[in-house]
């Protein structure tokens, strides 16, 4: 059988993704404490409804933040979770 004539499983990276919410989250986060807004239900209040306004515009944030879908934020978020929450079962 030729090489070609054999299904492929593409594999990726994803460990780029984590890396770029993981940035795009700290810079978030900074963002919003420099303001005086409380972080976690800003974030929260974004991905949920996706509004950008709960995101403020200081350094950028709410620019950067839209770059990810809402969704990749939430699947880097989960895995993250269940990954350093695993352990303690």
């Amino acid at each position: 059988m030729n090489k070609y004539d054999q299904t492929m499983k593409f594999n990726f990276q994803d460990e780029s993704m984590a890396q770029e919410v993981k940035q795009v989250m700290l810079q978030v986060h900074s963002s919003l404490e420099e303001k005086g807004y409380n972080p976690i239900n800003q974030i929260v209040g974004y991905l949920l409804s996706g509004d950008p306004a709960y995101i403020p515009r200081h350094q950028d944030a709410r620019n950067v933040i839209r770059k990810l879908e809402r969704d990749e934020i939430l699947e880097e978020l989960v895995k993250f979770y269940i990954k350093h929450n695993e352990a303690k079962k």
